[in-house]
C-alpha cells in the first residue's frame, strides 16, 4: 500500500457546536511525543499517528478549519473475502437494509453531520455529484455520526429534515452511528480495515470519504478536507469501468 499525506503549517482544526472552540496544531510533534507510544511504519515509511483520542479543543474560534490535506494511493489492503455487500445496516427511518442492494454501483460513503463548518460544502457537492452520476452508477450511502465535536446531536427525524430540506438531498441516508471506539458499526470496521489512513483505523473527522468500486472492495479513503468535487475524477473513472 502506497502511502502520502503532506499538512501546510500550522495545522488547525476546529469545531462548531454553537460554542466554538479551536486547537491550532502546530506544535503538534511535540504533543504526539507524549501522547503516541509508538510509530506505526508501512512499507518502509513511517506514519506518524496523533490524536488517538478526541482531544478538549479550546474556544478561540468559529469554523471548521483543517489544513490542506492529500492522501494519495491508498487501497484496499486487507485479505479478506468480505465485500460491503456482506453488511446490513439501519437507514435514517430505522428499517433494515441490505447492502447487497447496491451490488453492482460505485458506492461513495460519508460521516456526516449537521453543525460542522465543513457541512454546507459537503452536503452541496455530494448532492450535485449524485445527481451527475446516480445515472451511470454512482450511490452516496450518509452515515450520520455524532462522535465529532458533538455536531450531529439531532435525532433521526431531525437529520432526515435537515439534509432533505435544505440541501434536498436525495442520496440515502442512514441510522446515526459510530465510527470510532468499542461501538464502532461494522461496516465502519470493514472499511477502516480495507483502507487504513493518516491516523491508522481511526476515522478523522466529519466527512472522511471512502470509494467502494462496482466489485463492492474499498478502493480509496479520502481525509475530511478533500472534498467532494476532488473526487469526481476518481468517480467518473469507476462509472466508467
Amino acid at each position: 500500500m502506497s502511502f502520502s499525506a503532506s499538512f501546510s503549517a500550522p495545522f488547525n482544526v476546529c469545531s462548531q457546536t454553537g460554542t466554538s472552540f479551536c486547537a491550532s496544531l502546530a506544535s503538534w510533534p511535540s504533543m504526539a511525543a507524549s501522547l503516541i507510544p509508538s510509530l506505526k511504519t508501512s512499507l518502509g515509511s513511517s506514519k506518524s499517528a496523533f490524536l488517538r483520542h478526541n482531544l478538549p479543543l479550546q474556544s478561540l474560534n468559529s469554523r471548521c478549519v483543517f489544513s490542506k490535506a492529500q492522501f494519495s494511493g491508498v487501497s484496499a489492503r486487507a485479505a479478506t473475502d468480505k465485500n460491503i455487500y456482506d453488511f446490513t445496516v439501519k437507514d435514517i427511518d430505522g428499517k433494515d437494509v441490505s447492502l447487497s442492494k447496491f451490488k453492482g454501483k460505485v458506492l461513495l460513503i460519508v460521516n456526516v453531520a449537521s453543525r460542522c463548518g465543513l457541512t454546507t460544502a459537503n452536503y452541496s457537492e455530494l448532492s450535485h455529484l449524485y445527481e451527475k452520476y446516480k445515472a451511470q452508477g454512482l450511490e452516496i450511502l450518509a452515515f450520520p455520526c455524532n462522535q465529532f465535536g458533538g455536531q450531529e446531536p439531532g435525532s433521526n427525524p431531525e437529520i432526515k429534515q435537515f439534509a432533505c430540506s435544505r440541501f434536498k438531498a436525495e442520496f440515502p441516508i442512514f441510522d446515526k452511528v459510530d465510527v470510532n471506539g468499542p461501538n464502532t458499526a461494522p461496516v465502519y470496521q470493514f472499511l477502516k480495515s480495507n483502507a487504513g489512513g493518516f491516523l491508522g483505523d481511526l476515522i478523522k473527522w466529519n466527512f472522511e470519504k471512502f470509494l467502494v468500486d462496482k466489485n463492492g472492495k474499498v478502493v480509496e479513503r479520502y481525509p475530511p478536507t478533500t472534498s467532494p468535487f476532488q473526487i469526481e475524477k476518481d468517480i467518473q473513472k469507476l462509472v466508467a469501468a
